[in-house]
């Protein structure tokens, strides 16, 4: 009877559950420690905590309730794109600037991330017309897809240029899961690149005075960030006596904290004695596989990057049961943008990239990205339930036939 109230309320398939599960443990423990910064300014040394909580919890119930909505219905993510458009555009001139950057919305008591609602509507979008895709009309579906989504990202792109690339680059690999021709598709990558090296080559030729004097903020920010990263700040220096002096200044202190926490780490960690969250100004959101590091060493990192490695293998296989090419897509398109998100937000962590402010999926410390990032599980878990149904009729279906078979041959 357990079991099947069990079955009953968590439908889909179980290594998808397992794994959503795991996170957000992960996600209690980190940023219960995370927060501690936040927790010391406040009366009730629990509310950070308690925040994130609750968070979760609405995301659980959002999982419970999606898991069970025929995949067919989430074609209604078309009609996020405009929504989202607009929101974005509300953004642009009644936004909250938090840490320099334009990108919230306040409404009434609370803040959204409209670019948030952007990256899942764009996904259902990008799925539906793919579904739909033939070989007598791949050339107008291609046209809408580029202008939906490269609009979309235009709008991003101003106050969070690595959502907006993160974005354009799980649409780009679906369209190409997708069959969609090759040739269109070089097209766009050689604009892309074209367009990139020209704008970064740019920014990069430009004096600083002139940069500061008539660039936009954000943009001065990009350029900022790209020279931090490939110059020589974050570089130690050999003094006369051999010895290797490191200055920690402002432009590499999130950077060099990060590292400071994980060579703390080493390979086990130091669990719930990590002391870099005390330093870094976003342990429990851009910097947290930083504390992750720290606090369970090598070993807990190596099993939080699993999770997401296992995520996204698993998905490519409930996606290659998929005999309809909606649910696919939904499945690999979901599974993509939360594991190029993880590995980009690892990447940062660990300075192979420039800070980009990318949470952790489901881990970091967040509101909309919470509640969004559990509407792409949900997502995943409604299109695995009903491969499961159709299994489980195949699987009637062929006991149904063995027994009437016997029953002739008895007879």
């Amino acid at each position: 009877m357990e079991f099947n109230f069990l079955g009953r309320a968590f439908k889909g398939d179980k290594v998808i559950w397992c794994i959503f599960i795991a996170l957000c443990i992960v996600s209690l423990l980190v940023v219960f420690s995370a927060t501690s910064t936040i927790a010391y300014r406040q009366h009730n040394h629990w509310s950070p905590i308690f925040r994130h909580a609750i968070f979760l919890l609405t995301g659980f119930g959002l999982v419970l309730f999606l898991q069970k909505v025929p995949s067919r219905f989430f074609s209604i993510l078309l009609l996020g794109l405009p929504v989202s458009a607009i929101l974005l555009i509300i953004t642009m001139f009644m936004g909250e600037d938090v840490n320099g950057a334009q990108r919230w919305l306040g409404v009434g008591a609370f803040t959204i991330q409209p670019s948030e609602f952007a990256k899942i509507s764009a996904i259902g979008f990008v799925a539906f017309f793919l579904s739909k895709i033939k070989p007598n009309n791949e050339s107008w579906i291609f046209k809408t897809l580029i202008t939906g989504i490269g609009g979309l990202c235009i709008l991003i792109a101003p106050e969070n240029l690595s959502t907006a690339c993160l974005l354009f680059g799980v649409c780009f690999i679906l369209m190409f899961i997708g069959q969609v021709s090759l040739k269109r598709l070089g097209f766009v990558a050689l604009t892309g690149i074209a367009a990139v090296v020209l704008l970064f080559g740019s920014l990069t030729l430009l004096p600083e005075s002139v940069a500061t004097k008539y660039l936009p903020d954000r943009l001065t920010t990009w350029k900022n960030r790209i020279e931090r990263h490939s110059g020589d700040e974050n570089k130690a220096m050999i003094n006369e006596d051999g010895s290797i002096a490191y200055k920690i200044t402002d432009d590499n202190y999130q950077v060099s904290h990060a590292k400071i926490a994980i060579a703390n780490g080493g390979i086990i960690g130091l669990p719930g004695s990590g002391t870099e969250r005390d330093f870094l100004p976003q342990a429990y959101s851009d910097f947290i596989f930083a504390i992750i590091l720290e606090e369970t060493g090598f070993l807990g990192g190596l099993f939080v990057l699993l999770l997401y490695v296992v995520l996204m293998f698993r998905c490519g296989v409930l996606a290659s049961k998929c005999e309809k090419k909606f649910p696919r897509y939904l499945i690999l398109g979901s599974a993509l943008i939360l594991t190029i998100q993880a590995l980009a937000n690892m990447a940062v962590a660990v300075n192979l990239i420039p800070v980009t402010g990318q949470p952790l999926p489901l881990i970091s410390r967040g509101g909309t990205s919470t509640i969004i990032t559990c509407a792409y599980f949900g997502i995943i878990l409604a299109c695995s339930s009903k491969i499961n149904d159709e299994h489980e009729d195949v699987d009637e279906g062929i006991a149904n036939v063995d027994f009437e078979t016997t029953e002739n041959i008895t007879e």
